[in-house]
């Protein structure tokens, strides 16, 4: 994966899965059964969320690395 964004990855009981969040990228997140698969899973949103702002012409965030709240 070569992306600097931070990820977030948290277990979800509502959807029984592990859930992988990009807070920088609105929208874009990906559910797996593992932590690995949600990280892996969120990889390919992350580029076709990327794809798809450049797209539309969409302003795409510069990655800032770590938030300062989780």
């Amino acid at each position: 994966m070569n992306t600097k964004y931070e990820i977030v990855i948290y277990w979800s009981n509502e959807d029984s899965s592990f859930i992988a969040e990009v807070p920088e990228l609105p929208g874009c997140m990906a559910d797996g059964a593992s932590y690995q698969e949600a990280l892996s899973n969120v990889s390919g949103v992350i580029e076709n969320w990327i794809e798809t702002a450049k797209s539309l012409n969409r302003t795409i965030p510069a990655p800032k690395g770590k938030l300062m709240y989780a």
